[in-house]
């Protein structure tokens, strides 16, 4: 049994080297500028989502072929062990029934997490048009095309798939906890950025776009990438695309306090980056706001004495 795991491990590694070397080779991007067809591609972040590649896979080649899209998609795996052979078992199979699937395993020295799992696929990405999407489904592979328009249209450098706009909804049965954090995170980066729904992680955005981002100085932390590119790259044409979003159908969430507390953390450098007058001058009153209540108190001490 030892010796055919390892043959399998070796497999499932040659498997996904393969599917890396062919993903990035020059005759692929050549062929992708010469196709009239409108390009995208699609980066998935993934940890354990290998029950969820097929079904993301399928219903996102059924839907952008039908809206006649030449699509790529590559998932991002941070390294679960038995969770990544998996996918890349999965990936593998469904190259082998014509799709244009990859995954990257990330090694240890690429980074751990989301944000920077995101940034790493949008930089090994084939096209000029990127777009972002949870592995668990949760975000709709038919919305794909729709949110992707505005980009590939030229209408706007960044688009959103979006629940706050007309048209777009949560799910019936998300729990009023996560309602009332999801709310009150969108009310914290309201100032940020004018865009209805920042928390999302579906959302599309053109290389340009991405590269102007990264000259500022992109900052990789916690989930909210989207949130992040669309801060430093300072976008002011951003089109909200309306999504119903879903519940998980497999897997378990990766949202903890933790998280959160990143979240908050983040915000501080991003309205540090876009307002750092305004930051500092509120330093500066907390400061001093904070040196008069210790003044005063020692004014009472003394008094009392």
């Amino acid at each position: 049994r030892f010796d055919l795991h390892a043959r399998t491990i070796v497999w499932v590694a040659s498997v996904c080297k393969r599917s890396d070397a062919t993903h990035c080779t020059p005759e692929l991007k050549r062929r992708s500028r010469m196709d009239a067809a409108p390009s995208l591609s699609v980066v998935v972040p993934c940890y354990e989502e290998a029950e969820n590649v097929r079904p993301l896979c399928t219903r996102l080649f059924a839907a952008t072929r039908a809206a006649g899209l030449e699509v790529e998609l590559l998932l991002v795996d941070d390294d679960s062990g038995a969770g990544t052979l998996a996918t890349c078992v999965a990936v593998e199979q469904l190259r082998q029934e014509g799709y244009d699937v990859h995954v990257h395993v990330r090694k240890m020295h690429e980074g751990k997490g989301l944000s920077s799992a995101v940034l790493l696929g949008l930089r090994l990405a084939r096209h000029d048009v990127l777009l972002v999407m949870d592995a668990d489904l949760q975000h709709e592979p038919e919305s794909v095309p729709a949110v992707a328009a505005p980009v590939l249209g030229g209408t706007a450098e960044f688009s959103v798939g979006s629940r706050n706009v007309s048209g777009g909804k949560v799910a019936e049965g998300w729990p009023l906890i996560r309602r009332v954090i999801s709310s009150g995170a969108t009310l914290l980066a309201r100032p940020l950025t004018p865009c209805t729904d920042p928390m999302s992680g579906f959302f599309c955005l053109s290389r340009n776009t991405l590269r102007r981002a990264e000259k500022a100085g992109t900052n990789p932390l916690g989930y909210k990438i989207g949130l992040e590119l669309m801060v430093r790259a300072k976008c002011s044409a951003i089109e909200e695309v309306p999504i119903t979003f879903r519940d998980r159908e497999h897997g378990e969430s990766k949202l903890t306090m933790k998280q959160n507390l990143l979240y908050v953390k983040h915000l501080g450098h991003l309205y540090l980056f876009a307002h750092p007058l305004t930051v500092l001058l509120l330093l500066a009153a907390a400061a001093a706001l904070g040196l008069f209540a210790l003044y005063q108190a020692a004014i009472l001490v003394g008094a009392l004495r």
